[in-house]
Protein backbone atom coordinates (compact mmCIF):
# COMPACT_ATOMS: atom_id res chain seq x y z
CA UNK A 1 0.00 0.00 0.00
CA UNK A 2 1.26 3.10 -0.76
CA UNK A 3 1.34 6.11 1.12
CA UNK A 4 0.99 9.82 -0.64
CA UNK A 5 2.23 13.00 1.24
CA UNK A 6 0.07 16.14 0.59
CA UNK A 7 2.60 19.32 0.89
CA UNK A 8 0.83 23.06 1.24
CA UNK A 9 2.99 25.87 1.30
CA UNK A 10 0.55 28.66 3.60
CA UNK A 11 1.40 32.35 3.07
CA UNK A 12 -1.74 34.19 4.35
CA UNK A 13 -4.37 31.58 3.39
CA UNK A 14 -6.36 32.14 6.59
CA UNK A 15 -9.47 32.58 4.20
CA UNK A 16 -9.37 29.25 2.38
CA UNK A 17 -7.85 26.57 4.52
CA UNK A 18 -10.60 25.14 5.75
CA UNK A 19 -12.30 25.43 2.36
CA UNK A 20 -9.25 23.93 1.18
CA UNK A 21 -9.52 21.03 3.36
CA UNK A 22 -13.06 20.34 2.84
CA UNK A 23 -12.78 20.22 -0.57
CA UNK A 24 -10.44 17.46 -0.32
CA UNK A 25 -11.70 15.75 2.35
CA UNK A 26 -14.79 15.50 -0.08
CA UNK A 27 -13.70 14.91 -3.68
CA UNK A 28 -10.36 12.72 -3.00
CA UNK A 29 -8.75 11.74 0.54
CA UNK A 30 -11.59 8.91 0.55
CA UNK A 31 -9.98 7.57 -2.68
CA UNK A 32 -6.41 7.63 -1.44
CA UNK A 33 -4.72 4.41 0.09
CA UNK A 34 -2.86 6.16 2.97
CA UNK A 35 -2.17 9.81 2.60
CA UNK A 36 -0.95 12.71 4.89
CA UNK A 37 -1.52 16.29 4.42
CA UNK A 38 1.58 18.58 5.29
CA UNK A 39 1.20 22.32 5.96
CA UNK A 40 3.33 24.57 6.23
CA UNK A 41 3.07 28.12 7.20
CA UNK A 42 5.76 29.93 5.54
CA UNK A 43 5.71 33.18 8.00
CA UNK A 44 2.28 34.27 7.66
CA UNK A 45 1.12 37.60 9.58
CA UNK A 46 -2.49 36.40 10.07
CA UNK A 47 -4.55 33.57 11.70
CA UNK A 48 -3.17 30.77 9.49
CA UNK A 49 -1.83 29.01 12.05
CA UNK A 50 -4.89 28.42 14.12
CA UNK A 51 -6.87 27.44 11.11
CA UNK A 52 -4.39 24.76 10.48
CA UNK A 53 -4.20 23.46 14.23
CA UNK A 54 -8.18 22.84 13.83
CA UNK A 55 -7.80 21.28 10.96
CA UNK A 56 -5.12 18.86 12.30
CA UNK A 57 -7.58 18.25 15.53
CA UNK A 58 -10.14 17.23 12.92
CA UNK A 59 -8.03 14.80 11.36
CA UNK A 60 -4.96 13.36 12.67
CA UNK A 61 -3.52 12.44 9.36
CA UNK A 62 -2.25 16.07 9.08
CA UNK A 63 0.50 17.76 10.19
CA UNK A 64 1.65 20.85 10.67
CA UNK A 65 5.42 22.23 10.19
CA UNK A 66 5.68 27.09 10.99
CA UNK A 67 9.18 28.28 9.83
CA UNK A 68 10.48 30.69 11.87
CA UNK A 69 10.04 33.97 9.20
CA UNK A 70 8.67 33.61 5.51
CA UNK A 71 11.39 32.25 3.57
CA UNK A 72 9.41 31.92 -0.06
CA UNK A 73 7.31 29.38 -1.23
CA UNK A 74 9.39 27.38 -2.77
CA UNK A 75 11.43 27.03 0.35
CA UNK A 76 8.64 26.43 2.58
CA UNK A 77 7.26 23.42 -0.29
CA UNK A 78 11.47 22.15 0.38
CA UNK A 79 10.31 22.34 4.36
CA UNK A 80 7.40 20.23 3.56
CA UNK A 81 9.25 17.27 1.83
CA UNK A 82 12.10 17.57 4.39
CA UNK A 83 9.76 15.74 6.87
CA UNK A 84 6.92 14.11 4.63
CA UNK A 85 6.81 10.33 5.02
CA UNK A 86 5.12 9.42 2.18
CA UNK A 87 6.02 7.17 -1.14
CA UNK A 88 5.35 10.14 -3.08
CA UNK A 89 4.78 13.86 -2.59
CA UNK A 90 2.22 16.52 -4.46
CA UNK A 91 2.40 19.80 -4.27
CA UNK A 92 -1.25 21.80 -3.58
CA UNK A 93 -1.77 25.51 -3.98
CA UNK A 94 -3.74 26.77 -1.22
CA UNK A 95 -5.53 29.25 -3.12
CA UNK A 96 -7.95 27.15 -4.82
CA UNK A 97 -7.18 27.62 -8.21
CA UNK A 98 -6.12 24.16 -9.03
CA UNK A 99 -9.17 21.65 -8.36
CA UNK A 100 -8.21 18.93 -5.98
CA UNK A 101 -8.69 15.93 -8.21
CA UNK A 102 -5.88 17.18 -9.82
CA UNK A 103 -3.92 15.41 -6.87
CA UNK A 104 -5.83 11.95 -8.18
CA UNK A 105 -4.58 12.33 -12.12
CA UNK A 106 -0.89 12.85 -10.93
CA UNK A 107 -1.15 10.25 -8.30
CA UNK A 108 -2.17 7.47 -11.06
CA UNK A 109 0.31 8.67 -13.42
CA UNK A 110 2.76 7.98 -10.59
CA UNK A 111 1.02 4.40 -10.38
CA UNK A 112 2.43 3.96 -13.92
CA UNK A 113 6.09 3.99 -13.11
CA UNK A 114 6.59 8.07 -13.34
CA UNK A 115 8.89 9.52 -10.73
CA UNK A 116 7.86 13.22 -11.70
CA UNK A 117 4.23 13.83 -12.61
CA UNK A 118 3.60 17.60 -13.97
CA UNK A 119 0.06 19.93 -13.90
CA UNK A 120 0.49 22.06 -16.74
CA UNK A 121 -1.79 25.00 -17.07
CA UNK A 122 -3.50 24.41 -20.35
CA UNK A 123 -5.18 27.40 -19.97
CA UNK A 124 -6.24 30.02 -17.24
CA UNK A 125 -9.47 32.22 -16.24
CA UNK A 126 -7.08 35.06 -15.00
CA UNK A 127 -6.51 38.73 -15.63
CA UNK A 128 -4.60 39.84 -19.36
CA UNK A 129 -1.70 41.03 -17.28
CA UNK A 130 -1.49 38.29 -14.73
CA UNK A 131 -1.51 36.31 -17.96
CA UNK A 132 0.73 38.21 -20.07
CA UNK A 133 3.66 38.25 -17.22
CA UNK A 134 3.28 34.04 -16.98
CA UNK A 135 3.67 33.88 -20.46
CA UNK A 136 6.46 36.27 -20.52
CA UNK A 137 8.35 34.45 -17.93
CA UNK A 138 7.72 30.71 -19.42
CA UNK A 139 8.57 32.35 -22.98
CA UNK A 140 11.85 33.60 -21.42
CA UNK A 141 12.61 30.15 -19.32
CA UNK A 142 11.46 27.67 -22.49
CA UNK A 143 14.09 29.92 -24.81
CA UNK A 144 16.98 30.79 -22.70
CA UNK A 145 17.49 28.66 -19.10
CA UNK A 146 15.48 25.39 -19.89
CA UNK A 147 14.06 24.41 -23.10
CA UNK A 148 12.18 21.53 -21.57
CA UNK A 149 9.67 23.71 -19.43
CA UNK A 150 6.04 22.88 -20.63
CA UNK A 151 4.68 26.08 -22.50
CA UNK A 152 1.88 26.80 -19.69
CA UNK A 153 4.62 26.52 -16.79
CA UNK A 154 3.63 24.38 -14.03
CA UNK A 155 3.05 25.24 -9.91
CA UNK A 156 2.01 21.76 -8.37
CA UNK A 157 3.96 18.65 -9.18
CA UNK A 158 4.25 15.28 -7.55
CA UNK A 159 7.61 13.58 -6.81
CA UNK A 160 8.63 10.32 -6.00
CA UNK A 161 10.57 9.79 -3.11
CA UNK A 162 13.90 9.10 -5.03
CA UNK A 163 13.41 12.55 -6.76
CA UNK A 164 13.05 14.06 -3.19
CA UNK A 165 16.25 12.94 -1.45
CA UNK A 166 17.68 14.63 -4.42
CA UNK A 167 16.13 17.76 -4.39
CA UNK A 168 16.69 17.68 -0.64
CA UNK A 169 20.47 16.78 -1.32
CA UNK A 170 20.84 19.69 -3.74
CA UNK A 171 20.14 22.20 -0.85
CA UNK A 172 20.22 24.93 -3.55
CA UNK A 173 19.48 28.84 -2.03
CA UNK A 174 18.77 31.60 -4.47
CA UNK A 175 16.73 29.43 -7.08
CA UNK A 176 13.57 28.19 -8.39
CA UNK A 177 12.33 24.54 -7.29
CA UNK A 178 10.27 23.92 -10.24
CA UNK A 179 13.60 24.22 -12.57
CA UNK A 180 15.37 21.83 -10.32
CA UNK A 181 12.43 19.57 -10.85
CA UNK A 182 13.10 19.69 -14.67
CA UNK A 183 16.85 19.54 -14.19
CA UNK A 184 16.92 16.59 -12.33
CA UNK A 185 15.41 14.14 -14.98
CA UNK A 186 14.11 10.82 -14.13
CA UNK A 187 10.63 9.57 -15.92
CA UNK A 188 8.27 12.49 -16.58
CA UNK A 189 4.95 12.62 -17.65
CA UNK A 190 2.85 15.83 -17.59
CA UNK A 191 -0.77 16.20 -16.81
CA UNK A 192 -3.01 19.29 -18.47
CA UNK A 193 -5.34 21.14 -16.81
CA UNK A 194 -7.81 24.48 -16.18
CA UNK A 195 -6.09 26.85 -13.69
CA UNK A 196 -9.27 28.98 -12.51
CA UNK A 197 -9.27 32.45 -10.96
CA UNK A 198 -8.69 33.29 -7.60
CA UNK A 199 -12.44 34.14 -6.06
CA UNK A 200 -11.22 34.55 -2.25
CA UNK A 201 -7.98 36.27 -0.69
CA UNK A 202 -5.81 38.50 -2.99
CA UNK A 203 -2.52 36.88 -4.31
CA UNK A 204 0.92 37.75 -2.54
CA UNK A 205 2.67 37.12 -5.64
CA UNK A 206 4.53 40.61 -5.58
CA UNK A 207 6.07 42.20 -9.38
CA UNK A 208 9.23 42.19 -6.96
CA UNK A 209 8.94 38.33 -6.35
CA UNK A 210 8.50 37.77 -10.13
CA UNK A 211 11.59 39.31 -10.96
CA UNK A 212 13.71 37.96 -8.01
CA UNK A 213 12.03 34.66 -9.72
CA UNK A 214 13.18 35.17 -13.28
CA UNK A 215 17.03 36.50 -11.86
CA UNK A 216 17.13 33.32 -10.14
CA UNK A 217 16.02 30.90 -12.77
CA UNK A 218 18.59 32.89 -15.03
CA UNK A 219 21.61 32.93 -12.84
CA UNK A 220 20.66 29.43 -11.64
CA UNK A 221 20.41 27.48 -14.74
CA UNK A 222 21.62 29.49 -17.66
CA UNK A 223 24.94 30.67 -19.34
CA UNK A 224 23.12 33.41 -21.02
CA UNK A 225 24.10 36.24 -18.94
CA UNK A 226 27.56 35.32 -18.75
CA UNK A 227 27.73 34.88 -22.78
CA UNK A 228 25.69 38.04 -22.88
CA UNK A 229 28.67 40.21 -21.76
CA UNK A 230 31.08 38.29 -23.62
CA UNK A 231 29.13 38.91 -27.12
CA UNK A 232 28.45 42.37 -26.24
CA UNK A 233 32.21 43.52 -25.37
CA UNK A 234 33.08 41.67 -29.01
CA UNK A 235 30.32 43.75 -30.81
CA UNK A 236 31.87 46.67 -28.45
CA UNK A 237 35.48 45.68 -29.32
CA UNK A 238 34.64 45.69 -33.30
CA UNK A 239 33.10 48.66 -32.61
CA UNK A 240 36.21 50.56 -31.87
CA UNK A 241 38.31 48.48 -35.04
CA UNK A 242 35.73 50.20 -37.42
CA UNK A 243 35.59 53.34 -35.43
CA UNK A 244 39.88 53.66 -35.54
CA UNK A 245 39.59 53.24 -39.46
CA UNK A 246 37.55 55.77 -39.84
CA UNK A 247 39.25 58.06 -37.95
CA UNK A 248 42.65 56.83 -39.55
CA UNK A 249 40.94 57.41 -43.17
CA UNK A 250 39.80 60.92 -42.22
CA UNK A 251 43.30 61.74 -40.72
CA UNK A 252 44.59 60.30 -44.14
CA UNK A 253 42.40 62.33 -46.30
CA UNK A 254 42.16 65.95 -44.42
CA UNK A 255 38.57 65.52 -43.08
CA UNK A 256 38.59 65.66 -39.22
CA UNK A 257 35.67 66.57 -37.60
CA UNK A 258 37.16 68.31 -34.88
CA UNK A 259 34.07 69.85 -32.70
CA UNK A 260 32.65 66.07 -32.06
CA UNK A 261 32.45 66.31 -28.23
CA UNK A 262 28.61 65.26 -28.57
CA UNK A 263 28.93 61.92 -30.48
CA UNK A 264 32.08 61.29 -27.57
CA UNK A 265 30.36 62.10 -25.03
CA UNK A 266 27.20 59.73 -25.61
CA UNK A 267 29.38 57.09 -26.86
CA UNK A 268 31.70 57.64 -23.43
CA UNK A 269 28.09 57.46 -21.11
CA UNK A 270 27.10 54.53 -23.19
CA UNK A 271 30.05 52.58 -22.37
CA UNK A 272 29.93 53.34 -19.08
CA UNK A 273 26.65 52.24 -18.79
CA UNK A 274 27.09 49.11 -20.53
CA UNK A 275 30.15 48.39 -17.94
CA UNK A 276 27.90 49.15 -14.74
CA UNK A 277 25.39 46.61 -16.47
CA UNK A 278 27.80 43.74 -16.74
CA UNK A 279 29.40 44.61 -12.96
CA UNK A 280 26.00 44.04 -11.88
CA UNK A 281 25.46 40.58 -13.66
CA UNK A 282 28.95 39.82 -12.02
CA UNK A 283 27.72 40.90 -8.77
CA UNK A 284 24.75 38.81 -9.22
CA UNK A 285 27.03 35.25 -9.35
CA UNK A 286 29.32 36.77 -6.88
CA UNK A 287 26.77 37.34 -4.17
CA UNK A 288 25.14 34.02 -5.35
CA UNK A 289 28.67 32.16 -4.60
CA UNK A 290 28.80 34.01 -1.04
CA UNK A 291 25.89 33.31 0.02
CA UNK A 292 26.27 29.57 -1.24
CA UNK A 293 29.64 29.73 0.90
CA UNK A 294 27.95 30.78 3.77
CA UNK A 295 25.98 27.70 4.41
CA UNK A 296 22.85 29.07 5.63
CA UNK A 297 19.78 26.64 5.31
CA UNK A 298 17.16 27.40 2.76
CA UNK A 299 14.54 27.43 5.66
CA UNK A 300 14.31 27.29 9.47
CA UNK A 301 11.83 25.20 11.24
CA UNK A 302 10.18 26.48 14.69
CA UNK A 303 7.64 23.50 15.46
CA UNK A 304 6.09 20.87 14.16
CA UNK A 305 2.86 19.16 15.41
CA UNK A 306 1.90 15.74 13.95
CA UNK A 307 4.72 14.14 13.25
CA UNK A 308 4.88 10.80 15.95
CA UNK A 309 1.84 12.23 17.47
CA UNK A 310 3.50 14.94 19.80
CA UNK A 311 4.52 18.11 19.51
CA UNK A 312 8.01 19.16 18.48
CA UNK A 313 10.77 22.07 18.30
CA UNK A 314 13.39 22.05 15.35
CA UNK A 315 15.77 24.11 14.27
CA UNK A 316 17.16 23.16 10.64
Amino acid sequence: MSKLSIIVPVYWNSDTLMLLYEDMKEKILHKLEDYEIVFVDDGSGDNSWEIMNQIRDMDDKVRLVKLSRNFGEHSAILAGLSVCTGDCAVTKQADLQEDSELILQLYEKWKEGNKVVLAVRADRDEGAIQKFFANLYYTITRKLIMKNMPKGGFDCYLLDRQVIEVLLMLDEKNSALTLQVLWVGFKTEKVYFHRKAREIGESRWTLSKKIKLVVDSMMSFSYFPVRFMTGLGGVYAAGAVIWAIVLMVQRLTGVEDVPGWTSMMVLMLFSFGVTMVMLGILGEYIWRAFDAARNRPPFLIDQIRGFDDEEKEKEK
